[in-house]
């Protein structure tokens, strides 16, 4: 009897606490988005003298070759960045969990460059580039191809350290009864690390691989305080694209633009950008879901 009088009440004023919760998740996120969306189908220049024009803007987005190049661009940097974040910071979680000395002030060195923002670390990492580069009398700006390995550096640098923290607690979760057996049937370190550590530690895996994939596609005030976009390219219709400009600032650069319709065409492309990053996420958890070992 008692024990309902304690639950009832639970239940029926629950709704105190998740509702403030839920009002400022609609408020703040669901409505905006579904907002954004209608937008995308719109020309305006304010949101409340908006103009039903349907899928126009998203023809002029799919065939805005900045769109473009700035679509293959961050697959590319994507990609690269995913593949080298992951194995490094694998690398030193494993190395870091070999019980070498002084293994805690390395795993706080690693991480402190997570705790810089975005656009501090562009700017710090524009001026040491500049300074190497000052030497060939050249600029990060004026060559695409230093500002792509320059935000590849960046971006390594800076989530390397946070990776291997989740790694680190992955492989500390590794059954040590699993890696006696293979130390008893003679196996090599090599094989263990393949055959035993590696798939035990699938569940970091796919959380590190989500993470470095979404944050690859969406980077955004790294590419605005290290290239932004820079150097341009001409195009032979005499518009220019921006060499190294990626999604997420090709987007920004398009909604504030002079040209009274750019801001339809950059909710359009704000939408395909979900689309894209959502599919992708999704994909890969899927995949890298099923290749998960259950302990």
């Amino acid at each position: 009897m008692r024990k309902g009088i304690f639950k009832n009440p639970m239940r029926r004023w629950g709704w105190l606490f998740l509702g403030p919760v839920t009002i400022c998740f609609v408020i703040g996120f669901v409505w905006p988005f579904f907002q954004g969306i209608y937008l995308s189908f719109c020309k305006f220049k304010l949101i409340n003298r908006a103009t039903w024009i349907g899928f126009g803007n998203y023809a002029k987005a799919l065939s805005d070759p900045s769109f473009l190049h700035a679509f293959w661009y961050t697959a590319l940097f994507a990609i690269v960045s995913l593949l080298l974040i992951n194995i490094l910071g694998f690398a030193v979680a494993y190395a870091l969990t070999q019980g070498i000395k002084g293994s805690n002030l390395y795993r706080t060195v690693f991480f402190m460059p997570n705790l810089i923002g975005g656009i501090v670390l562009g700017y710090i990492w524009s001026m040491i580039f500049d300074g190497i580069l000052s030497r060939y009398s050249t600029s990060i700006l004026l060559n695409a191809n230093y500002g792509f390995w320059g935000l590849i550096i960046l971006m390594c640098w800076q989530q390397i350290g946070y990776v291997m923290i989740i790694y680190i607690a992955g492989l500390q979760a590794v059954p040590e009864d699993m890696l006696e057996a293979a130390k008893i049937d003679g196996a090599t370190k090599a094989q263990t690390l393949f055959r035993v550590t590696i798939p035990n530690v699938m569940p970091s895996i796919t959380i590190c691989t989500f993470l470095t994939l979404t944050n690859g596609f969406k980077l955004f005030d790294q590419n605005l305080a290290l290239t932004g976009g820079q150097p341009f390219l001409i195009q032979p219709d005499g518009t220019s694209v921006k060499t190294t400009e990626m999604l997420a600032l090709n987007i920004y650069n398009t909604f504030y633009t002079a040209s009274s319709s750019s801001k339809g065409v950059a909710q359009a492309k704000a939408v395909l950008f979900f689309i894209l990053v959502a599919g992708l996420g999704l994909l890969q958890l899927w995949y890298t879901r099923k290749r998960e070992v259950q302990q």
